[in-house]
């Protein structure tokens, strides 16, 4: 009986544990858009946890802004998002149809852009040329953006 009722204890102990660890809150992160060409349309941004997700395009969040704040080519966004290391990519949606619209050739014509990551090239970046760490307290992500 007695060691049924201290692995009662013992169980109960560790799965509060474990709630408690996996617990983490919400956390406010300041995005910071520039170099957007217009005030049509929206910014869409794309959170990724990993290169897997991210080659699916399955985002694990994804967030909508409207540009009524814009200000000299950059909007100023916050999203509250759990601590931890993301991909962030941005769309600047100028026809507002969700998604970004390409050519023929399947290069974009709308804006785009990664978190604290200029792209130099004309190849797609892997998931960690532009994922951040967002465990600190410091909570601010700059996207440029680049159209073709």
């Amino acid at each position: 009986m007695k060691k049924t009722t201290a692995c009662c204890i013992n169980l109960f102990i560790g799965l509060l544990f474990i709630l408690f660890a996996s617990y983490t809150k919400a956390q406010e992160t300041q995005i910071k858009v520039t170099d957007i060409r217009s005030g049509k349309g929206n910014i869409i941004l794309n959170v990724f946890k990993d290169n897997d997700s991210y080659d699916k395009n399955q985002p694990y969040k994804k967030f909508t802004f409207d540009k009524k704040a814009l200000l000299n080519g950059t909007l100023n966004v916050h999203i509250n998002i759990e601590p931890g290391v993301y991909g962030i990519t941005m769309i600047d949606d100028e026809n507002e149809d969700g998604k970004i619209n390409k050519n023929f050739v399947g290069i974009p014509k709308e804006g785009f852009g990664f978190s604290n990551f200029l792209m130099t090239k004309m190849k797609k970046p892997s998931f960690d040329d532009f994922k951040v760490d967002l465990k600190s307290t410091e909570h601010q992500v700059t996207i440029k953006v680049k159209y073709m």
